[in-house]
């Protein structure tokens, strides 16, 4: 044995076999729960876990704690997150995995497989029946309220017949394990299943933490189910092997967002949101750069009354108006199909075994728990009895009063169980009461222990073709928290990997072998949507204007706080360029006035707390880091790992050391000028990403459009302000002037301590190698416009000609002068550039708005059918 006795698992005195080493560090299950890793096997082991740790061998033993480090540093790296609802801390956390899998022999997994597709064809045969003849009603084998009391029974569907036949190409089934060794079906998702994602994140994790347990055991692989889900969609879909796909999320808000991007990556989708889709002619279209594209399938994450405003929620901003319609024409094919919530229900389970025997002919293969909807009078009388060793579930979503929607009635003391006894006679039909099942208990690794965990395992039945389904060759672990019964990723629960293993072959099927061959891929080009090039778009010019609020920030501390005052001219441009980028508050007295005062406020409006009301008119720093990585959250998909990190710890390492100087209420020039410098390395960092990690596609050229109008806007009209006031004549206004455009050591290098109007013309308006110079900037959005004419629309090749062009610019022209009514010099040749630059800079804006990311103009748009 070679580990290393510095290792704290290590201990000469443990026993040889790791076998029997992992059963000295097993804690046994809770009493009444099945023990997953615990059986007849050798050491008191099950089989399976016999094997695992077989292969996985004393070394690998004690070296845990090393997987389980890198396990997380791997999720961590790879931004895998997921939204808790109660967590306050923040918006999102990091993916909880566990490092050991649950591990399926074969036999149990042959008895889920065979029930998990007879349920997957009963419940599709449901929904053709509830939305067709609704036999089910009439024969009572079904309660009317159930169905056509549920707030998810969509009558817009009524007689809606979808593609192949087949409603649901996408099942989750949640299962538990139960004391006896069979296993029960829980629950059933039907309308946006989450977990296809996360599963294969897991599966990726664990897999590369135990290569030789994952080969040696043949573990099934995963990717030929997907390719089946693809292949099948195709299949049915408009246009067959030529449809587009793409998948609906509700946006980077929505809890499983991760998952949504992950998944669209994995299957090679476009992703998604509602206003990315319009209807023309009862078709469903994607808005393009290049116009409008047509889309024949949709698979959705969006809860099914969010999908069509016109017929469904008139308040939803998440879906399509108009999709039903394209639904009825028969233009669409939508993964699933709408109306499914009702067989979510809890309540349905009671009933499934009736129904089974009538529209399949057969019993059930897999049991459901024993379950009571209170709306039956003999069924409420006969569980009241019952509630102390029952769960108390919601019949419908949303709708139950007066607490959560999952009770355990072992957590329910004599009060509390009067007072819910209560609610159900008043409220019947509101609540059903299932059955309470201790669930196995599964090992996990907590540093030194093996520690039981109770578990729920989700499978999926997923379409490979009409009125057929698969079933995913394992499935996503959750696992409660240590002490807890529950099982739930929103109430703090973590997640494992399903291993099953087979006794044939292991299918090494790859993604790969479904998608054209390889120079077709390198023909083809992902469209960029006109969201995702908007928020593109913006993400280049918010990033361009943090770095000049930080800049500007940075310069106007310097110049307040400095050993000598500044001058009337230079107080006065500080002032009015502060205010023009929002650094301060309108009502704050001016530089001149009290130097004191205006950079005690541009101090405290840097990163102001959301919930202040000075937050309303606040743009400075802080804002524009926020406004960055809600732009960036909204195209995650196509930001590198490294980008998007930089971007969440230039934010939220902002804002946090911003609050705790204002907190401290000690918040020092020297402190906020460090806060700032450190604030314009990271920003640094990030647009060297955007420079050097990002394809340079259309929503590339986009963003960098996006950077280039926002530094010719606020360069040109700050150099006009330095005319306008004077503070160019003064030493103290020139440096200032060359450091707000990031050009201070090019200028002393290449002009030395002259400081007059020709060397600053020339180098910061007309010098095309220097990239902060207006000149430069205007030629690189001529190019950009004239490259994304050729590849987008001919209109931005339009654009660009009228973009001032730098080639006319004289530099004997731009240094003239005259002298003014007033005695004071006037540069009206480049007063007029900079004024024209500033204008072509806001009108650039307008019209790429105009004819990108607006598709109101017809006139603008291609339509491809």
């Amino acid at each position: 044995m070679n580990a290393d006795p510095h290792d704290s698992l290590f201990d000469p005195l443990q026993p040889e076999h790791p076998g029997e080493w992992a059963m000295s560090l097993a804690v046994p299950a809770d009493t009444g729960h099945l023990d997953e890793l615990q059986g007849e096997g050798p050491h008191g082991l099950a089989p399976t876990w016999g094997d695992f740790f077989d292969h996985t061998g004393t070394e690998g033993l004690a070296d845990l704690n090393r997987r389980a480090e890198a396990l997380q540093r791997q999720i961590r790296d790879n931004g895998v997150t997921y939204n808790v609802y109660a967590d306050e801390s923040g918006l999102q956390r990091p993916w909880a995995l566990d490092l050991f899998p649950m591990i399926l022999a074969p036999q149990d997994w042959a008895q889920i497989e065979a029930g998990v597709l007879q349920r997957a064809r009963l419940l599709n045969a449901m929904m053709a029946d509830l939305y067709g003849p609704r036999e089910l009603l009439k024969r009572a084998l079904l309660p009317a309220a159930l169905v056509q009391g549920h707030p998810g029974y969509l009558r817009a569907m009524q007689g809606m017949q979808p593609r192949g036949g087949t409603w649901l190409h996408i099942v989750g089934f949640d299962l538990a394990h139960g004391p006896d060794g069979r296993w029960w079906v829980v629950g059933q998702r039907t309308q946006a299943p989450s977990g296809l994602g996360y599963l294969l994140e897991n599966r990726i994790a664990i897999s590369r933490q135990f290569p030789k347990a994952f080969a040696g055991m043949k573990v099934q692989r995963l990717a030929a189910s997907y390719r089946a889900l693809m292949n099948g969609i195709k299949a049915m879909a408009p246009e067959g092997e030529n449809a587009r796909i793409a998948l609906l999320t509700p946006g980077p808000y929505n809890e499983t967002y991760f998952e949504h991007a992950y998944l669209a990556r994995y299957l090679g989708l476009t992703l998604v949101e509602g206003n990315d889709l319009t209807v023309r002619d009862e078709r469903l279209f994607l808005k393009t750069l290049a116009g409008l594209e047509p889309v024949h399938a949709l698979i959705k994450r969006v809860d099914d009354q969010w999908l069509d405003p016109l017929e469904l929620r008139t308040d939803s901003t998440l879906g399509v108006p108009g999709l039903l319609q394209v639904l009825r024409a028969g233009n669409l094919l939508l993964a699933n199909a709408p109306g499914s919530a009702p067989l979510e229900s809890s309540a349905l389970l009671g009933f499934l075994p009736a129904i089974s025997e009538h529209l399949l002919g057969e019993p059930l293969a897999l049991p459901s728990l024993a379950t009571w909807w209170c709306g039956e009078d003999a069924a409420l009388r006969s569980v009241l009895p019952l509630l102390k060793d029952g769960v108390i579930k919601a019949t419908y979503p949303h709708r139950a009063s007066g607490g959560p929607e999952t009770v355990i009635g072992q957590g329910l003391g004599a009060r509390a169980l009067d007072e819910w006894t209560g609610r159900l006679v008043r409220q019947p039909e509101q609540y059903t009461v299932q059955s309470w099942l201790p669930l196995s208990q599964t090992p996990t690794w907590t540093g030194d222990r093996l520690m039981p965990r109770s578990a729920m395992l989700r499978v999926f039945a997923l379409a490979d073709g009409a009125g057929s389904w698969r079933v995913l060759p394992g499935g996503l672990v959750r696992l409660a928290p240590r002490g807890q019964l529950v099982a739930a990723m929103q109430r703090g629960g973590s997640s494992a990997d399903c291993w099953v293993l087979t006794e044939g072959a292991v299918d090494h099927t790859s993604l790969l072998q479904s998608q054209p061959s390889s120079f077709a891929i390198a023909q083809q080009k992902q469209p960029v949507t006109s969201r995702a090039a908007e928020n593109l778009f913006w993400l280049g010019r918010y990033t361009e204007r943090a770095e000049n609020s930080v800049r500007l920030a940075e310069i106007v501390l310097d110049e307040l706080e400095g050993e000598e005052p500044g001058t009337r001219a230079l107080l006065t441009w500080l002032t009015e360029v502060s205010r023009e980028n929002a650094l301060v508050l309108a009502d704050v007295p001016d530089a001149q006035q009290s130097p004191r005062v205006f950079a005690r406020s541009l101090m405290a409006n840097l990163a102001p707390h959301p919930q202040d009301p000075a937050a309303a008119s606040s743009f400075s720093a802080g804002f524009n880091l926020r406004a960055i990585a809600s732009a960036a959250a909204q195209v995650r998909e196509r930001l590198s790992r490294e980008h998007w990190n930089l971007i969440e710890r230039a934010q939220a390492g902002f804002a946090n050391s911003a609050a705790r100087l204002l907190r401290d209420g000690d918040f020092t020039t020297g402190e906020a000028q460090l806060l700032l410098q450190e604030a314009s390395q990271q920003l640094a960092a990030i647009t060297g990403s955007q420079t050097d990690r990002m394809v340079r596609d259309d929503g590339w050229r986009l963003l960098s459009i996006g950077r280039h109008i926002e530094r010719l806007a606020t360069l040109s009209r700050a150099l006009a302000l330095g005319l306008e006031t004077g503070s160019l004549h003064e030493p103290g206004g020139f440096e200032a002037m060359v450091a707000l455009f990031d050009s201070t050591i090019t200028f002393h290098a290449q002009y030395q301590q002259r400081r007059d109007m020709v060397a600053l013309i020339d180098l910061l308006v007309l010098d095309r190698d220097n990239p902060r110079s207006l000149a430069w900037v205007v030629q690189t959005l001529r190019a950009r416009l004239a490259r994304l004419g050729q590849s987008v629309a001919p209109q931005d090749a339009e654009l660009a000609h009228d973009l001032p062009d730098p080639a006319t610019w004289q530099l004997a022209e731009l240094s003239n002068w005259q002298r003014g009514p007033d005695g004071r010099r006037v540069w009206s040749a480049l007063a007029q550039l900079l004024e024209d630059c500033e204008t072509a800079a806001i009108d650039l804006s307008d019209e790429i708005t105009r004819l990108h990311f607006s598709h109101a103009d017809r006139r603008s748009q291609t339509l491809s059918i």
